[in-house]
């Protein structure tokens, strides 16, 4: 196993971190290595706003849903999709089209990914903001978004101020399938949410009783921001 693959094995998300700034040549680094990333038919649909100015982090904060660290976070990024670039190299560009917003999202979360991973390289960590779709209309407004680019998610990166442990995934043999689909297997499940049940009640902090296929059922038994089509619509993305 070489240092890449352990660093990927590693990954916790971390949301507390000290007041240690990251240094001009590693964002540098991070952001280089995510602009490296594969990219679907080397369209490049990605941009990243990174948030410097206190006001606005603190108004992102309240508008992810009162995320404390995406104010104090020694950087934080937001990733979104962006074809406004494409369309004013040329006006028959055509955003609207459903794939090609299926195709930025895809671009950013590759994106990310690679940014986040630069950054746990170097001993720092990170975490996701999908929050910021609690209030995309408002968040778009603060960063001044133009027609063609879409807010997708946040990133904080810092320096760890916690240690929290690793959360278990489901195993391959549910995520992984050979040559066809394979029904879920009940036993399969019922091992992996006693495996969850006992991380959560015996991780060091934010211990909760329940296992993940609970978890699963409060989650998508619900509302999942309804109106995100409606603020993808009115950025002119996804109408065909």
């Amino acid at each position: 196993m070489n240092t890449v693959i352990e660093t990927m094995l590693s990954h916790r998300s971390i949301r507390k971190f000290t007041q240690q700034a990251i240094s001009f040549e590693q964002l540098d680094t991070i952001l280089s290595a995510g602009i490296s990333a594969s990219s679907s038919s080397f369209l490049q649909t990605t941009s990243i706003i990174r948030v410097t100015d206190p006001q606005k982090r603190k108004a992102l904060a309240e508008f992810a849903g009162g995320q404390q660290y995406v104010e104090t976070a020694a950087e934080f990024l937001v990733f979104c999709i962006d074809y406004q670039r494409h369309f004013q190299l040329s006006p028959e560009v055509k955003p609207e089209f459903t794939e090609l917003t299926l195709i930025g999202a895809i671009d950013a979360g590759i994106m990310a990914q690679n940014t986040l991973l630069a950054a746990e390289s170097l001993g720092l960590g990170g975490v996701y903001i999908g929050g910021l779709r609690n209030a995309p209309k408002e968040v778009d407004e603060l960063l001044g978004l133009p027609k063609y680019c879409a807010v997708m998610f946040g990133m904080c990166l810092g320096h760890p101020d916690q240690d929290p442990q690793i959360k278990p995934r489901l195993p391959q043999k549910v995520m992984v399938h050979q040559d066809s689909y394979q029904p879920l297997s009940e036993q399969d499940i019922a091992e992996y949410d006693a495996e969850t049940s006992h991380y959560y009640q015996t991780r060091g902090s934010n211990q909760k009783t329940g296992s993940w296929s609970d978890h699963i059922h409060g989650r998508l038994s619900k509302e999942s921001r309804p109106y995100i089509r409606d603020y993808l619509n009115s950025k002119g993305l996804a109408t065909k």
